[in-house]
Parts: C-alpha cells; structure tokens; sequence
C-alpha cells in the first residue's frame, strides 16, 4: 500500500492516548508479537491463551481484551475484535500502526512489517453436503459490506473474474449492494490441507435480514440465500456466509498483510440445523489451529495474526 503522507500523521488520525497506547487497542509498540490470534468475544481470549506457556501482559478497553505471551520461544498475541467489518477496519489499522509507524516521530516507517492474519471464526453452511462442525477455508471472501469501498483498491484478473460473475448470477446490485472481493493468502492456506473444506465466503453486514433471516421486519432480498448457495466459478462455489472474512481480506490486501480465514460451520442453513455441540466444535477449531502454529507455521517464518470472531452466521 502506498501512501501520500509526508511528515507527521496529526493527532486527529492517530490517536495515541498519554500513555503513549493506541487508541481503541490500548496496546503500545512493545505490547504487540508478531503472531497474533484474533477472537470476536472477549471471554474467548483466554480460551486461546490458556495454550500459552506464560503470558507476559494483558491489556483491557472495551471489547478489545490482549494477552500476550509464549509458545516455546514463539511470542504471540491474542486479542478480540467484536462482530462485524467496523471492528475490522479498527483492528486492521491499529494493528498494522503498532508496527509500521513510529509512534516518536508519528511518520510512517521505510521498512514495512508484513503480517499474516488468519481468522478462526464461526459460520453457517450454505451447501447441504457440508455437515455441522465442519471446518472452514475461505479461498475468497465477497464481500457485501460497504467496508472496502471506503478505500481505494484495485481486484487483479481473477478476482475481477469472479466477482464480476457472482454480480451477473445474483443480480444483487438491483438493490444498490455493490459487492467486493479479495482473495487469501495462499501460502498460509498451503498449511490446512483435506480436512478442510475450501470455498468461497460471502460476509454480510448483519445477522438477520442481510444473512437471510425473517423475524418481524421482511427481507428486501428474500432469495438472497439460494443465490449465494447456487453460485459456482472456475471449480469453486460459495460453501458459508459470517460477517468479517472479506473486509479481513481487503484490509490485509491494502495494508500488505497476508490473511487467511478458518470458520466452524455451527449452523447449516440449507438443512436448517445447528450444531449439538457448538463450544466443543469451535475448541477443536481453536487446538488444531493452535498446533499448526506451535509446529508448522512457527518454523515457516511467517508472522501470524488470528482471527475468531463470534457466532454471527
């Protein structure tokens, strides 16, 4: 990402409070490691840091909860987000503040840290043949939210291929949604192989009507469901909607971090079930991840950050 900022970054755009932390993250420079795990529910941080071997600080402000610690020598971050791309677009900013602007001289740095971010999170299942509990890969995130079109981005030939056959399919800009999509780092999603199931996540801007639900107030798209479930491009369909992967993937695209999303399917909206045990299936998600991390990725020299984020398929 380039960007036109010469000299420093005022202090209405870069807000770091007196203790020298930012804004929302209430984290300083020192207080972030370059792996980092993302949780959508704040009681959710422990259950990810309870793999640490020690934590070295925690941090609270609002729903943003941060322990930080070690695997081994492996120094990692675990910090919660909230639902939704808004929350996104805070952490994604913040976080890459922490590590690629001088919080002294509030100039950007020359030499840029890359991050990986890898969100585990929760879905619903669009496809009758993946069963509850089943995990997630999102090969592209579409995006549904407005997020991306705050900023300026380009889509290289595959992704404008795809998408620009998703807007054909679904004629979903009749109603004045214009959709967007990124696509993940393959060479994090290189690390989760078969066990998976790979597609094509659509992120919706709520839970209820923008995810197909009707409680008192009618759908303005009551055939949203069928036209994201009945979409296949180039040996590929869209298999579950949440409500953060595409503006994860957008967000990391234009600020040059490698991002990767993981769900557990909790729920199957084409067979309308849900799962009989959602804490065990979104603990196993966690642990397989948190192995992969302590074993795989940790001798790859990628920087990780992941993602979970609450149930809002």
């Amino acid at each position: 990402m380039s960007s036109n900022i010469i000299g420093p970054i005022e202090d209405s755009e870069l807000i770091i409070n007196e203790r020298g932390r930012i804004y929302h993250l209430d984290l300083a420079p020192e207080d972030l490691a370059t792996t980092v795990i993302t949780v959508g529910s704040p009681d959710r941080v422990k259950e990810v840091s309870k793999f640490f071997d020690r934590i070295t600080h925690k941090a609270q402000h609002r729903e943003f909860i941060t322990h930080t610690g070690y695997i081994g020598t492996k120094h990692i971050s675990v910090i919660s987000t909230g639902i939704g791309s808004g929350n996104i677009d805070i952490v994604f900013n913040e976080m890459d503040a922490l590590v690629n602007i001088d919080f002294k001289t509030r100039t950007i740095k020359d030499k840029k840290t890359v991050l990986s971010v890898i969100r585990l999170g929760t879905c619903g299942a669009l496809q009758k043949d993946i069963p509850v509990d089943s995990r997630i890969i999102s090969s592209y995130g579409i995006g549904l939210d407005n997020l991306l079109h705050y900023y300026k981005h380009t889509n290289n030939p595959d992704e404008s291929f795809i998408l620009n056959e998703f807007q054909r399919h679904s004629n979903i800009g009749i109603k004045g949604i214009t959709p967007y999509i990124t696509e993940a780092s393959i060479s994090l999603r290189k690390h989760f192989g078969p066990e998976y199931v790979h597609g094509i996540t659509a992120t919706c801007p709520g839970f209820y009507a923008p995810q197909g639900r009707t409680l008192r107030v009618q759908p303005a798209l009551p055939n949203l469901l069928d036209a994201l479930a009945t979409f296949q491009c180039k040996d590929t369909r869209i298999v579950n909607f949440e409500m953060e992967t595409a503006a994860i993937y957008g967000m990391g695209k234009l600020l040059g971090h490698k991002c990767l999303s993981i769900s557990a399917a909790l729920a199957n909206r084409a067979n309308k079930t849900f799962s009989k045990n959602p804490d065990m299936a979104v603990d196993n998600m966690i642990k397989h991840a948190m192995e992969v991390v302590s074993q795989e990725l940790q001798h790859s020299n990628i920087n990780i950050k992941f993602s979970f984020r609450q149930s809002t398929f």
